[in-house]
């Protein structure tokens, strides 16, 4: 069946406007001379929920360790808003908020006081912005109370709060779903992606459960071996005109293939690979050609699906 290409270019978010939040030029990490990262160069644009994927061992971790100066860079450089994490760390990281791994509290202080130790090492963070945020994050009711009586996804919860307190442009979360329970995972998905839409935050968040990440990002790099293997639109204008099969319910399925050339017949249906406006061209194309068509459906296929297809099955990390 003849495909037509839905590769993305590595610049993403053409929807957004603005300079990249997150630029990767040609960063490469080496332990022990073995590369852990291999030339990775990749555009955020601002004012998205941007998942960061890749099968075990393909340097995902130690990505994130790099963008938040955990660890030095071996070559390339990895800039945040304009600077450089190399040649001018202080700057570069002034605009992030992160967790990585798990958020760490002090478990005999209450919520509030946590937050309040956290403000005292910032000039820009006033009481008024702490109960923005207190009130934002969906922990009123619970602030003043000992963080050790806290569940986890109160924790998790209360780390996010910390995390934007200064308002960053770049949120970083390292496997924030971790041990979450089905509500606690919607609850902080819903958490980020208002804080997308509200303060123009941009999130660069990492996660093995590809079923929230389909729901949670507009969009997905994957990597592997240490190397960008491909970015995918999943939700605005681009990911809506992106193409995907189509299948065509139609009254004689191998003569409209043969009429069009293209295609191919699947259970009774013809199968293309078009977008829209293609989508709505065949439809012409088969209606001229005298063939009636009953129903015209895309067939999206998920998220996992596309990840294995491209890592060949490797596993999430």
């Amino acid at each position: 069946m003849d495909t037509i290409s839905d590769r993305l270019d590595k610049s993403v978010g053409a929807e957004t406007s603005g300079a990249p939040v997150v630029r990767f030029e040609n960063v490469t990490k080496r332990i022990g001379g073995k590369t852990i990262i291999d030339g990775l160069t990749l555009d955020i644009a601002p004012g998205q929920v941007f998942g960061f994927l890749g099968p075990n061992g393909s340097g995902k971790t130690t990505t994130i360790r790099m963008m938040v100066g955990l660890m030095a860079i071996s070559e390339g450089d990895i800039r945040i808003c304009g600077s450089s994490i190399s040649r001018d760390f202080e700057r570069a990281v002034a605009p992030v908020g992160a967790i990585v791994e798990n958020p760490e509290m002090y478990g005999y202080m209450s919520g509030y006081a946590n937050l309040m130790q956290y403000a005292r090492m910032r000039p820009d963070i006033s009481k008024a912005r702490i109960d923005e945020v207190v009130d934002f994050i969906g922990l009123k009711g619970r602030i003043r109370d000992k963080v050790r009586t806290y569940s986890l996804g109160m924790r998790q919860r209360l780390g996010v709060a910390q995390a934007i307190l200064h308002r960053p442009k770049l949120l970083i979360l390292d496997e924030p779903t971790n041990g979450l329970d089905p509500q606690g995972i919607r609850e902080l998905r819903d958490y980020l992606r208002e804080l997308t839409r509200r303060e123009g935050t941009t999130v660069f968040v990492s996660s093995h459960l590809l079923s929230e990440m389909e729901l949670m990002c507009d969009t997905v790099a994957i990597i592997q071996g240490g190397k960008l293997i491909d970015v995918r639109k999943l939700n605005g204008a681009e990911a809506a005109a992106s193409v995907h099969e189509v299948a065509f319910d139609v009254g004689d399925p191998a003569l409209a293939a043969e009429k069009l050339g293209v295609g191919a017949v699947r259970d009774g249906l013809l199968i293309v690979q078009a977008d829209r406006e293609q989508s709505a061209a065949i439809n012409a194309r088969l209606v001229e050609a005298g063939i009636p068509v009953y129903g015209i459906r895309t067939i999206k296929r998920s998220l996992e699906d596309q990840f294995l297809e491209m890592t060949g099955g490797g596993t999430i990390v």
